[in-house]
């Protein structure tokens, strides 16, 4: 029984070899092939069909699409009765090195750029032999260098705030690895602080005081070659929030404009007072003042005939208001000044009089006292008849009141 069971596998196992020798096989060396941008390349594909002498062969590459769902991108068809038939995507660029005895079906492509970086199929085709690996898969990496990567500080370095340096590179491939180093202000390497975290070029930084500042290098990676960025983080106190900055900036507003509104009141109250200086010395500048009879301190001063007036041709007389208050100015100076000389002339004339009577009194009282004298009397002794009779204070009812020489005149009562 054990022996029929080995003799069966066997049997199985040997008809297994047989068709997979009588069956058409396609394959690829390679699973992945790298190569630099810029490179002409050429990707391997052989096969063995099953008979070795066939009508038609047809071989076909195919590239992966941008989009998995989508069906795949025909890159050329070949047919073993000489017909090429290459996709409009990869005219000029691709082509086929094909040998059907000998089962090559390799496809070449030049000038290969990022867009080639992608997974390519071999198919061959031969009538009544459809059984066995008709395709076979391998992905070409097209190697790029990486760019210099970009550095930049995502949120506010400020003391206890939470902040991301970012690093990344636009272009690379394989996709490039990011790496960060910390230095302190004196450029030597620190290590990270204990909840610092990096992943895929974002190192985040967590309650950060002083001694986070320093300059931080990024590197960024691949199979090529390495490049770098770097940049300076500067710690800085809290700065005030919105709410203070705008209550700043409104109170600055306000406070320029009362700023504002307290010189314009000024201007004008300055242009009312320049007006009424100019009305108070007469008419302003540029007006003129049409009268045909001026009056100048209570005067009426005819300054055109009665003929003038019947005269239409003669149009009224055209008086400055600056002239006639100019003239009436001087009038009033020149009446005030002859009213004070006058009054000083009355004064001067009074004082004289006074002295005349001052003069007799003083004969009177020595004449008095010789009488008395010879007399013998006493004004003791006589109970004072004479001293009081002599001694009465004068009537200086005649005595003209004091007058200050420098007293100034009394202002005219006249007005314009």
């Amino acid at each position: 029984m054990m022996a029929s069971q080995k003799g069966m596998f066997a049997g199985v196992l040997l008809c297994l070899v047989v068709s997979t020798t009588v069956a058409l096989q396609v394959s690829i060396p390679e699973r992945i092939y790298e190569f630099a941008r810029g490179d002409n390349i050429t990707i391997p594909c052989s096969f063995k069909p099953k008979n070795p002498t066939n009508s038609l062969v047809i071989i076909y590459w195919l590239a992966e699409a941008d989009n998995p769902e989508e069906p795949e991108i025909s890159i050329l068809s070949y047919y073993s009765t000489g017909d090429l038939d290459i996709s409009d995507g990869y005219d000029g660029r691709a082509s086929l090195e094909q040998d059907i005895a000998k089962g090559i079906a390799n496809l070449k492509l030049s000038s290969i750029g990022l867009q080639d970086n992608r997974q390519y199929e071999c198919r061959v085709s031969i009538p009544k032999d459809d059984e066995g690996q008709l395709a076979d898969t391998a992905r070409l990496v097209v190697l790029v260098a990486p760019s210099v990567p970009i550095c930049k500080i995502n949120g506010r370095a400020e003391y206890f705030q939470d902040i991301t340096l970012t690093c990344l590179s636009e272009e690379g491939s394989p996709p490039p690895t990011y790496k960060w180093q910390g230095y302190d202000v004196k450029n030597m390497p620190r290590a990270p602080a204990p909840r610092t975290t990096e992943k895929d070029g974002v190192l985040s930084l967590f309650n950060l005081t002083m001694e986070s500042s320093g300059y931080y290098v990024c590197t960024s990676s691949n199979k090529i070659r390495s490049t770098k960025c770097n940049l300076t983080l500067s710690v800085m106190p809290p700065s005030m929030n919105m709410g203070s900055t705008a209550g700043i900036i409104g109170g600055v507003v306000v406070g320029a404009l009362v700023l504002l509104i307290i010189l314009i009141y000024c201007c004008c109250c300055r242009k009312k007072e320049e007006k009424a200086e100019e009305y108070a010395m007469g008419v302003p500048e540029g007006e003129e003042f049409h009268d045909i009879k001026p009056v100048v301190n209570g005067e009426v001063r005819q300054t055109r005939s009665t003929e003038d007036d019947d005269d239409d041709d003669h149009p009224p007389k055209i008086v400055d208001r600056r002239d006639q208050y100019k003239e009436r100015s001087e009038k009033d100076y020149d009446d005030r000044r002859s009213d004070y000389d006058d009054r000083r002339s009355d004064y001067d004339d009074r004082r004289e009089r006074y002295g005349d009577r001052r003069n007799q009194d003083d004969r009177s009282s020595d004449r008095r006292d010789r009488y008395d004298h010879d007399r013998g009397y006493d004004e003791r002794s006589d109970g004072g008849r004479y001293s009081d009779r002599y001694d009465e204070p004068y009537d200086d009812r005649d005595r003209p009141p004091s007058v200050p020489a420098n007293k100034p005149a009394k202002p005219s009562t006249n007005r314009i």
